[in-house]
């Protein structure tokens, strides 16, 4: 049944990436007479609405990390691995009420910029430093090349001999309008985008669900796969499980999994650059509410396939022993596109590559607008040129786009070893976002944090993630990551208690309790996904 693409697929795709590069340049084009200001390039003029910046949130969250190495993780883990959609819907709403009205409060363009205010340069350029890095090294990497292969087995020979091909491509794509238009056309392309990712998931697990039993239907489909792999069902796992290392039991609710998710959806740049581009504070919090609806769905179209392709796996179904198998061991992320190339027939195909490939581009092009803000906004414009005029500093953005992605597609491929790359890529991101998430923490909330506190403190927390890492010890990651952030916490408190003079520290943030007042709308919404989430833990224990 492994259906290439029709002239009706082609059709669906081609539709796909006119569509998407006609509203991305026209998001794109100055005003009448006027060339774009850095608030037009960097933040969309600050005129985003909510539904936009929910949109947009998911859009860029969601790429190939998710549908395939989601997947994979969910064939070889389970539902557990949804841990981390779910976790960030609640996530969301601490950050809407505790962290997003004090940087919006402050005006901000780039996350670097509050350590800057709150800190000092040196601090903030280290940051910069970290965070360019790890997007163009780790995030934008890991999805240029895990798009190239999902597109590679979906249309090519599976062989990876297309790879670099549809990595390029893809880069090219993303680049098309995000390179002219900035986050504007990057935002508004996703709101697209996102309905195109969720409809395409959900046709790809229904169709992956209808064909795991000999009857058929979705819903025998998934009581056969929960019979099969009641084991893959649980969200908390037991110490014997084979991946108790990667979601080490209760810890996942206490522990470690709270560091990626406040760091990823509180103080990462790509994601936070959506909300303080908001038209207020409102609007920008409503917009995180409804991000956080629909990442309760996400697991629906990202995990269930890669049990369902586990089930498959077990049962020997169209030859699946043999499509995964890479010899003595398992590649878990061939599980979503193996379904895609071997079950959606031929229409619904080209709905669905046109899905995979919205989540991987708009990713793409979410992380290098807001790699090219960091570098730009804190390090050209403070370090190079100081008084550069609005014109310039679009130019530079447009071209550090360009080098990022270069950087990124010539490196991409040496990621094909990796078994399980969504775990590679929360471990790897797990030694920096440790000591990150503690200065923002204790910047935000403890006003005796003062420089040299700060400054040790991030330092300091490299060389304990690595030992903590590499040292002879079994230690969950997620557990390595809890133990750096508490140490360097401490390491915080410990060097601003004996370099300052016992006051708060002059730059310390005013908590005021008028700043958290939230509305009727994000207050109701917040009460809702608690109690969905209090129901789905409780059912999937």
């Amino acid at each position: 049944m492994n259906e290439q693409f029709a002239f009706i697929d082609y059709l669906i795709f081609g539709l796909y990436a006119v569509v998407i590069l006609g509203v991305g340049l026209y998001m794109s084009r100055n005003k009448k007479g006027q060339d774009k200001t850095t608030e037009d390039y960097f933040l969309a003029g600050k005129t985003l609405p909510w539904w936009a910046i929910g949109a947009s949130l998911i859009a860029a969250n969601i790429s190939a990390e998710q549908f395939i190495g989601m997947s994979g993780s969910g064939f070889a883990i389970g539902l557990a691995i949804a841990t981390y959609e779910w976790m960030a819907a609640l996530t969301l709403i601490i950050v809407g009420k505790y962290f997003l009205p004090v940087f919006i409060k402050q005006g901000l363009y780039t996350i670097p910029e509050f350590v800057e205010k709150r800190f000092n340069t040196s601090l903030k350029t280290i940051l910069a430093i970290f965070w360019i890095a790890l997007f163009v090294f780790v995030n934008l990497t890991s999805v240029i090349y895990l798009g190239g292969k999902a597109l590679d087995t979906v249309l090519g020979a599976g062989d990876g001999s297309n790879i670099l091909l549809y990595m390029f491509g893809l880069a090219l794509f993303a680049a098309a309008y995000s390179v002219w238009g900035g986050l504007s056309a990057v935002a508004w392309t996703d709101v697209i985008q996102v309905v195109l990712l969720i409809a395409g998931g959900l046709v790809t697990t229904y169709i992956a669900l209808d064909h795991v039993t000999a009857q058929g239907g979705a819903i025998n489909g998934f009581a056969h796969v929960y019979d099969v792999a009641a084991d893959k069902f649980h969200m908390i796992l037991k110490r014997d499980n084979p991946q108790f290392a990667n979601l080490p039991g209760i810890a996942v609710l206490i522990g470690g999994m709270w560091v990626a998710n406040l760091y990823y959806w509180g103080f990462n740049q790509y994601i936070i650059q959506r909300a303080l581009a908001a038209k207020s504070l409102r609007e920008a919090q409503k917009g995180i509410a409804f991000a956080a609806f629909l990442k309760i769905i996400v697991p629906l179209i990202v995990v269930i396939p890669g049990i369902v392709a586990f089930v498959m796996y077990k049962e020997n179904i169209a030859d699946a022993t043999s499509a995964f198998s890479n010899g003595d061991a398992i590649n878990y992320d061939k599980a979503y596109p193996w379904l895609i190339s071997t079950f959606v027939p031929a229409g619904f195909k080209g709905l669905v590559v046109a899905a995979l490939s919205a989540a991987i581009v708009s990713s793409l092009a979410s992380m290098l607008n807001s790699t090219s803000t960091i570098f730009t906004m804190d390090i050209y414009k403070p370090y190079i040129n100081k008084n550069a005029s609005d014109k310039q500093l679009v130019t530079v953005g447009r071209i550090t786009v360009l080098v990022a992605l270069v950087i990124a597609s010539s490196i991409g491929k040496t990621m094909g070893s990796i078994p399980q790359m969504f775990q590679y890529i929360q471990e790897y991101t797990g030694i920096v976002s440790p000591g990150i998430l503690a200065v923002f923490l204790m910047g935000l909330f403890w006003k005796k944090t003062n420089v040299k506190g700060a400054i040790v403190g991030v330092l300091a927390s490299i060389p304990i993630a690595l030992a903590l890492k590499f040292l002879p010890i079994e230690m969950p990651f997620l557990d390595q990551m809890l133990y750096t952030l508490l140490m360097t916490i401490v390491v915080i408190m410990g060097v601003s208690l004996n370099t300052g003079e016992g006051d708060d520290d002059p730059k310390g943030i005013p908590l005021l309790k008028e700043t958290f007042l939230t509305g009727k709308i994000f207050n109701i919404s917040a009460y809702i996904i608690l109690i969905i989430l209090v129901i789905l833990y409780t059912i999937f224990w």
